[in-house]
């Protein structure tokens, strides 16, 4: 059983019997909530209407001395790889229906170069100014550290604060420290509306 994190917290990363990790797969969740119908006639008949999909997106800030030095560093859904193979995204998820791990991102941790030193895992709602969306409008949003040789969890941050109007989120990172890695988790929101401006929290 994983240990459930609070914001803020930080944990030390290592295998259930206390061996040395090799590979974590970090998953992401969310869900869309309900709209909650409108009143009057034409709400009876037929509910809220919903133009589109809430699309999220997960990406991965591969950083130096905590700084994203080059747009290679940034693994997403236009770039799934970081060049030294150690960070790669397992794909889009449009809509984030279905249970479970809406995106995931494997780290080597073994294989990440040592002058990389902290892993920052963010979500942002695509396109989210433009169809009006924000994080106010997702729920049941998580992000959590698992063993890939055993698929055993390791810790979950569940993120239960208000972020009405908000459109993006840092939802945690993996950093290396006196030679562990650990993971902490964030949950800090902002108002970024795309991949680039988040990263510039970083530069």
């Amino acid at each position: 059983m994983g240990v459930n994190l609070v914001k803020g917290q930080k944990v030390n990363l290592q295998k259930s019997d206390g061996g040395t990790l090799r590979k974590v797969v970090v998953g992401l969740g969310w869900d869309e909530a309900q709209p909650q119908k409108s009143g009057g006639i034409l709400g009876s008949l037929f509910g809220a209407t919903k133009t589109q999909n809430i699309d999220c997106d997960a990406s991965a800030f591969v950083c130096v001395s905590g700084k994203v030095v080059s747009n290679t560093d940034i693994v997403y859904f236009g770039n799934l790889k970081h060049v030294s193979g150690a960070v790669q995204h397992m794909g889009d998820n449009l809509t984030g229906a279905g249970a479970g791990d809406d995106e995931q991102i494997i780290v080597d941790l073994n294989s990440v170069p040592q002058n990389y030193d902290k892993i920052v895992f963010v979500v942002n709602i695509y396109q989210a100014s433009q169809r009006n969306q924000h994080f106010g409008m997702i729920q049941n949003a998580f992000i959590r550290i698992v063993d890939a040789d055993n698929n055993q969890e390791l810790c979950r941050y569940n993120l239960s604060d208000n972020y009405n109007g908000m459109t993006a989120m840092i939802f945690g990172e993996i950093y290396r420290y006196n030679g562990q890695w650990k993971f902490s988790a964030v949950g800090q929101a902002t108002t970024d509306n795309d991949i680039k401006s988040l990263a510039r929290r970083f530069s």
